[in-house]
């Protein structure tokens, strides 16, 4: 019996008995993708795909997704509560980096339980992190201090916005800056979306860092948390800066200034 009669006796297409098949040709980007989701087990698979994209994959975001769904690494998204809808009103922005900082404090633990604080500052424009700084304890003169070792390393921003926290409304943080002529903006109470990129930056911080590692010191806590903030600003792609990392912002923005003259606004 030829095969064409074989296959319609028992109802069977001659594709489907001619089909043979194909060798895995995502085994290596899924290999890849694989030690990428390993070292930053907190990420999506947006920003796993920048990131393979740095590193020279010419890939279609779509097979980051299948693969990444496939091999079981997506992560488990949190139900959204309802919450109240309200006018929302576009923050300003400065034009050029290190014009405008934010400020804020994030609380977490060490194995013991004790409870360690970390000083977070984020530049607006470039999201460019210059510090964060762990103690067990931060208070205004600690936070005076920080910015002091900021000042001689990039200069001082013109605004600093900041919500209204102890350790900023203290008399030393409030001398300092009228000293050094840099305006403290105090966000309204209990209006945290005010200060929207410090705590955009913080949740961030929290989920890739924070709640990805197991600190058995304070010493430990700020060697992970610094390696970590280095590649924040060298290695992780930001799309809302056009998917380059905040010191390549930095940097496309300082060699525009030697060719031509920009003015610091705010839009």
């Amino acid at each position: 019996m030829s095969e064409r009669q074989a296959c319609k006796l028992v109802d069977l297409p001659r594709s489907v008995k001619r089909y043979r098949k194909r060798p895995d040709q995502n085994n290596e980007l899924r290999q890849a993708l694989i030690a990428m989701a390993q070292s930053f087990p907190r990420v999506g698979y947006r920003q796993l795909y920048d990131r393979l994209s740095r590193q020279g994959w010419v890939v279609n975001h779509k097979r980051i997704e299948r693969l990444y769904a496939e091999t079981g690494l997506a992560l488990r998204r949190k139900r959204r509560t309802s919450k109240v809808v309200y006018e929302r009103v576009p923050i300003a922005v400065p034009v050029c980096p290190n014009d405008g900082w934010a400020m804020d404090f994030v609380h977490d633990s060490l194995f013991n339980g004790r409870a360690i604080r970390c000083l977070t500052m984020i530049d607006i424009k470039s999201r460019f992190v210059p510090v964060i700084e762990v103690a067990f304890s931060l208070p205004g003169e600690r936070v005076v201090s920080v910015l002091n070792r900021l000042k001689e390393q990039r200069g001082l921003p013109r605004t600093i916005t900041v919500d209204n926290g102890p350790e900023f409304r203290s008399r030393t943080l409030q001398k300092w800056a009228k000293d050094n002529d840099v305006r403290l903006d105090y966000i309204e109470p209990g209006q945290p979306t005010q200060n929207a990129f410090i705590e955009s930056f913080n949740a961030t911080f929290r989920q890739e860092c924070l709640d990805a590692h197991w600190f058995t010191s304070i010493a430990d806590a700020k060697e992970k948390i610094e390696y970590w903030r280095n590649d924040y600003n060298t290695e992780r792609p930001h799309r809302s800066i056009g998917k380059l990392t905040p010191a390549e912002e930095e940097i496309k923005y300082f060699d525009k200034t030697k060719t031509e003259s920009l003015t610091c606004e705010w839009t």
